[in-house]
């Protein structure tokens, strides 16, 4: 007779569990795993995610630090799985994991329009100035503030995954022209024109930044770049915020090579309360929420639940980042 597995303790990282993940814990608790919550939530760093992970088999994580050295610790000898809430998964040493036999997963697919939502919010709200005239409005003043067009207008996208593809899917709408520079291009997508970086730069009125953080990406957009940019356009990230020199930035801004930028997401995250950003001129900036959408957030929060108990009852889960590990004789879950 096949025995019951025992109930995992699952570490909860992500504190969009506050908010959105409430029936996924739910479903954790009937499969009868222990919760454990840090007494501070994710991104969790070194020294506290150390802390945290003595006895945890699984964590349903936020963006923490999980390096070699966290990883090949004593503390997370017992640790079988990662479940990433969302798509980022570059503070994971995937290597480390699977040479310590931990499957990593992550919530492929679910966000993209989510994402791709907010990415036109900041766009239209960085072209037509809202925030501008939303502030004068509370200051008791009445006039207008005149901004830029997007219909018609070209629009750069750097890194046409799937949230490159749904932003391309909403700026068609928008009748905009379409650039496209990534590292898989596709010759059957009529609707978007593949190009160099260097003509993507210099011919689009809007640039969003889409691209995988890699060592090959990061710092990809700096001031030889951005000096390629019309002064008249802008840029918006809401990919990985190391895509970007953040100091090249504020040069850009401060000496008006561009008109703006819009960010969500940043080199350090919670952007530092003395981070010369927050005074730049012309940036509209929000705190990495381009995927707080309430009904695909419960989505993502089901998915993570979902890989864990999976796997906690020997089946192996949706979108594994690290499918070498099923071979792997240090694979710590019994499948």
């Amino acid at each position: 007779m096949q025995m019951k597995p025992a109930p995992w303790k699952v570490l909860i990282t992500a504190d969009t569990t506050k908010v959105v993940g409430e029936q996924s814990l739910q479903w954790l608790r009937s499969a009868g795993c222990e919760i454990i919550f840090p007494p501070k939530s994710g991104p969790l760093k070194d020294d506290e995610l150390l802390a945290a992970l003595a006895g945890m088999d699984a964590v349903y994580a936020s963006h923490d630090a999980y390096s070699a050295p966290t990883l090949a610790s004593p503390a997370a000898g017992q640790l079988k799985i990662i479940a990433r809430w969302g798509v980022g998964y570059d503070s994971v040493d995937l290597p480390a994991a699977t040479h310590n036999g931990i499957v990593v997963t992550y919530t492929s697919g679910i966000l993209d329009d989510a994402v791709a939502d907010y990415t036109f919010a900041l766009l239209l709200s960085l072209a037509r100035r809202v925030p501008e005239v939303h502030s004068a409005m509370q200051r008791g003043e009445w006039e207008s503030s005149w901004g830029d067009d997007v219909g018609g207008q070209t629009l750069g996208i750097i890194g046409l995954g799937r949230i490159g593809k749904a932003v391309a899917r909403r700026a068609a709408g928008f009748n905009m022209r379409i650039l496209a520079h990534t590292a898989h291009p596709d010759p059957e997508n009529r609707k978007v024109e593949f190009t160099s970086l260097e003509k993507l730069l210099a011919e689009s009125d809007y640039v969003s930044l889409h691209a995988p953080l890699t060592p090959a990406t990061r710092g990809m957009i700096g001031e030889a770049q951005l000096r390629q940019m019309k002064r008249t356009a802008y840029l918006i990230n809401t990919g990985r915020g190391a895509l970007l020199d953040e100091a090249a930035l504020m040069r850009a801004l401060n000496e008006h090579w561009l008109a703006g930028a819009a960010l969500d997401v940043y080199a350090t995250e919670p952007l530092p309360a003395d981070s010369p950003l927050r005074s730049a001129p012309n940036l509209l900036f929000s705190p990495h929420q381009s995927s707080c959408a309430r009904g695909t957030g419960e989505r993502v929060s089901l998915a993570v639940a979902q890989s864990i108990m999976d796997l906690m009852n020997g089946t192996r889960p949706k979108n594994v980042l690290n499918p070498e590990v099923f071979t792997s004789p240090a694979l710590r879950a019994r499948l």
